[in-house]
């Protein structure tokens, strides 16, 4: 178990304690059904902040990586009926990398993307040294040499994905080799089992630069099959419980705020406790209920 490469599930084991915790694992089925399929396993969730995608991500990593046993956390839960549940319970390789982590300073941004090759390298030696020798084509050249060693994938989870072109907006530079980075590491390898990505921004062409267009994208204002497993519905927080009465009689969402999306409101956690703000979005824009 590593940090980056089959990391353990302490990350979810905290999310399901939460006492607002509802359950989505039963997202686990549709990206199973998208593993190792060469058209459809690129994904990328774009969500505002706080509508759970790091949750999520780390939710797949406990389902999938080998580093750690995840049964009892998925007891009971809605994944638990599916078909594929056991198939792929802790059966594969995963890469697990939050770019923040890597970016939390200005100065990082000629830095972080060898960084990030050193550490995932770094714990992937630990396993497969005798598989593979560095040279100049970084992490891709390393996966790339253990799978043709040992036909083993790799399953990546990347959060954040996108924080480089929010702090490096006037940066074409780094854009640039950010992109060249995750399209070499994902276009056309036949190491890759699934990528999923989450970020706040939207997948587009940067400058002149295409970006990584291999991936499917599901926005809030086109989810697809995720839009139920993103925020919490009216529904959702009743049967919770989370809907609770004021002083003056009046209902409030505790630590919620809301948004709405064609017929249905969605809710996002909060920062800020009792008192909230509630907003709803129509074509991208903020307005008030």
């Amino acid at each position: 178990m590593g940090l980056y490469f089959n990391p353990g599930n302490e990350a979810f084991r905290q999310a399901v304690t939460d006492d607002i915790y509802i359950d989505k694992t039963g997202m686990i089925a549709l990206v199973n059904q998208k593993l190792n399929k060469s058209r459809v396993k690129y994904l990328c969730v774009s969500r505002p902040r706080r509508f759970g995608k790091s949750m999520a991500a780390d939710m797949l990593t406990a389902y999938y990586s080998k580093g750690c046993h995840s049964e009892e956390l998925f007891a009971g839960r809605g994944i638990e009926k599916e078909p594929s549940y056991h198939t792929h319970l802790n059966q594969h390789n995963v890469i697990r990398l939050d770019i923040q982590r890597f970016l939390f300073h200005e100065s990082h941004l000629s830095i972080f993307i060898d960084k990030i090759q050193e550490a995932v390298i770094r714990e992937l030696d630990a396993e497969y040294g005798g598989c593979f020798i560095q040279d100049q084509y970084g992490l891709p050249g390393v996966l790339a040499q253990i799978y043709a060693h040992t036909k083993e994938g790799f399953i990546f989870i990347i959060d954040e994905w996108d924080c480089v072109f929010r702090m490096a907006k006037e940066r074409q530079d780094i854009q640039k080799t950010y992109l060249d980075f995750l399209r070499g590491l994902f276009k056309g390898a036949e190491y890759v089992e699934l990528a999923y990505m989450t970020g706040i921004l939207p997948i587009k062409k940067y400058g002149e630069h295409s970006a990584i267009n291999i991936f499917k994208e599901f926005s809030m204002l086109a989810p697809g099959s995720f839009a139920e497993f993103f925020g919490f519905t009216d529904g959702l927080l009743c049967r919770k419980g989370i809907l609770y009465e004021s002083a003056y009689g009046t209902p409030v969402r505790k630590k919620l705020c809301g948004c709405r999306l064609s017929s249905k409101k969605k809710f996002r956690q909060t920062r800020s406790g009792r008192r909230i703000k509630m907003e709803s979005i129509r074509r991208g824009r903020n307005r008030p209920n």
